[in-house]
């Protein structure tokens, strides 16, 4: 039998599991090194039909976990700048993480008008070019807001896990009352086919959490919402949830919530119910409207401070791992999504709607109206390697950058002489899903140094990868070759790991960065470009990365991919 999620004996397991893998890879890579692929340049935003203005800019936004970043691109998808601002995240207690929305707001005023100041400098009247701008956020980072709107508390970051009991207690809720009422298909069907756990860091748990251990800040909360669509109040006076985010996070059906007006549509009520949770229909917002959609224009108040013109539309977002998709040209069946950073979150499209164990989905109406899909996840990745880096560093090193360190666990053999990780510091995603579990660095020695330590983590993680894209293959999940995004993107050797230890082909593009790019290619869709079609747009972009393949650079060489 499997030891309890959590525990000492299913993290040994888990290290045993890893061990093994790390074992078949290390044969695997010295006879067939996996490829690697690069996009080459491609226009992502080409300009297909109509009379759009060729001067037209796009400001897409990022609201991640560590900072807010905001980028300018053209009609041709050349990004001209980007410009970043911090903000704080305060863990209070172990698996807490909490965050200031109004750090949310004051931070991205000094983003934006940093990327105008930066962007002005080499291309002129950059803040009356702007024609759209369009925000991704982390994805479930909850806020509960009061009659004036103001925040009553601080945010739930999206890696809170302190709901792990209401998660548990959603589950049980449902099981019994799909019993009583005779209900054969789940009220949790996406939560791997009903069979759960559910995810602690979900809309469902934290609301609960809020209501059962802050009663009068829920008393007091008029709306419960996310840090997407505090911002998008914050910009255009209204609030208007995104239906990929509440489809995905908030167990919607996104493509009903969009086609009824009235603050009805595709709303889990049932499930409410089940859950004694009826009063947060009461507190979301009523307006849903699908990503690539104007929600309004930029009020006086917001405009003055972007420092940008009053025209500007204000574009439905969402998820930034769901935005990326779009980026990433991930709106078709058959090619899986990895959009990393603080975190790894692995997409597919599906054709059909289907739930199966080992896997979260498939979300109805997400990330587009018209389409499903099924996602793993891990919770620590990037956040990972900023720990171990912090940890390792000496006085004589705090100059040294990340690619330093990958440089020295280049030179470690694969499976780093016996020492194994687990990347679970924020407990486990998918195929597991346990907000319990906790990493964990075995096998350590006197031999052991730090460029060992670095490189059992990079693997560790590539590990979990694996785990996550075998169990969407066993739910019966195809696909071909991994299109990849964000921070991994920037260190060649951990690119190549992932390569190795999936065995699938990676492709990088010429703009790496999804979630800008997928914000761009939103806010030029509702401008007018692409004939108004997301999936348009990104399937274009999808045609002419496949022609850039024949670049030069399409594939990593054999001698390099061997020293791994």
């Amino acid at each position: 039998a499997m030891p309890a999620r959590g525990g000492r004996g299913w993290m040994v397991v888990k290290l045993l599991q890893r061990a093994a893998i790390a074992t078949v890879w290390m044969f695997q890579i010295q006879a067939a090194p996996t490829v690697l692929k690069s996009l080459g340049k491609s226009p992502l935003l080409r300009i297909r039909g109509g009379c759009q203005p060729s001067d037209s800019l796009f400001i897409s936004v990022d609201g991640g976990t560590e900072s807010i970043r905001a980028a300018m691109f053209d009609v041709k998808g050349n990004m001209l700048g980007q410009f970043a601002a911090p903000y704080e995240t305060r863990h209070p207690h172990p698996g807490w993480a909490e965050q200031d929305p109004d750090e949310w707001w004051q931070s991205m005023g000094k983003a934006v008008r940093g990327l105008i100041k930066q962007t002005d400098q080499v291309h002129k009247n950059v803040n009356m070019r702007v024609k759209a701008l369009c925000v991704d956020t982390t994805c479930c980072t909850v806020v509960a807001l009061d009659d004036h709107k103001k925040p009553l508390r601080p945010a739930l970051l999206w890696m809170d896990c302190r709901a792990a009991e209401q998660a548990s207690e959603i589950l049980s809720r449902c099981k019994d009352y799909e019993k009583e009422n005779g209900i054969t298909k789940s009220l949790i069907a996406v939560n791997c086919d009903g069979n759960g756990p559910i995810s602690a860091e979900w809309m469902l748990p934290k609301a609960l959490w809020i209501k059962a251990k802050e009663p009068e800040v829920w008393k007091k909360s008029s709306t419960i919402c996310e840090y997407q669509d505090f911002i998008n109040l914050k910009l255009t006076g209204t609030l208007c949830v995104s239906s990929c985010n509440a489809a995905a996070r908030w167990h919607w059906n996104g493509r009903e919530a969009v086609e009824k007006a009235d603050g009805t549509g595709g709303r889990p009520l049932e499930l409410l119910r089940a859950i004694d949770l009826e009063d947060l229909q009461e507190k979301w917002p009523t307006r849903c409207l699908a990503m690539g959609q104007v929600i309004g224009k930029i009020t006086k108040a917001a405009a003055d401070h972007l420092q940008l013109a009053e025209h500007v539309d204000i574009v439905q977002g969402g998820p930034d791992a769901f935005v990326g998709m779009v980026g990433l040209g991930c709106v078709a069946p058959g090619l899986l999504g990895l959009i990393t950073g603080s975190s790894h979150l692995h997409v597919a499209v599906t054709s059909e709607a289907r739930t199966a164990k080992n896997m979260w989905g498939a979300y109805v109406g997400a990330p587009l109206p018209g389409l499903c899909f099924v996602e793993g996840g891990q919770s620590s990745t990037g956040s990972v390697m900023r720990w171990s880096k912090s940890l390792i560093s000496g006085k004589d090193e705090e100059g040294m950058e990340y690619k330093d360190y990958d440089l020295m666990a280049a030179n470690v053999s694969v499976g780093c002489d016996g020492l194994v990780a687990l990347e679970t510091f924020q407990g486990s995603r998918t195929p597991t899903t346990d907000p319990t579990a906790r990493g964990a660095l075995v096998g350590l020695t006197l031999s052991h140094r730090k460029q060992h330590v670095w490189r059992a983590f990079l693997e560790s993680v590539c590990y979990g990868t694996r785990a996550c894209i075998d169990g969407l293959s066993s739910a019966g999940v195809e696909f071909r070759e991994i299109k990849m995004a964000g921070g991994v993107t920037r260190s060649q050797l951990w690119l190549q790991m992932h390569a190795d230890v999936t065995g699938l082909p990676v492709v990088v593009g010429e703009c790496p960065d999804g979630p800008l790019l997928g914000c761009a290619i939103l806010a030029a869709v509702a401008t007018g470009y692409h004939g108004g079609s997301v999936e348009r747009a990104a399937t274009s972009a999808s045609d002419q990365n496949d022609e850039g393949d024949k670049d030069s650079r399409s594939c990593q060489t054999s001698s390099t991919a061997s020293k791994l």
